[in-house]
């Protein structure tokens, strides 16, 4: 899977692996392994998801002004 998957594509792949784990043909080992590939797409989704969260609360910080800027995951907004 490459890195630069969009949240899109990220998603569409984890309903993938549920409907492949929903069938249920798949054995024990296999299902485990399709398990852990979900939930580590699941930490990605959500990372975005946060990354987005922090550049919508920077735009409206701005004193109403709209100005878009980057910003350091590192650093907390509060």
């Amino acid at each position: 899977m490459k890195e630069e998957n969009n949240f899109e594509e990220k998603m569409k792949e984890l309903e993938n692996l549920v409907v492949e784990l929903e069938k249920g043909e798949l054995n024990l080992d296999d299902s485990v392994k399709k398990f852990e590939q979900g939930m580590k797409i699941s930490k990605e989704c959500n990372d975005i998801l946060e990354k987005a969260e922090k550049r919508i609360s920077i735009l409206l910080e701005k004193n109403d002004d709209i100005e878009e800027s980057d910003f350091n995951t590192d650093n907390n907004i509060d």
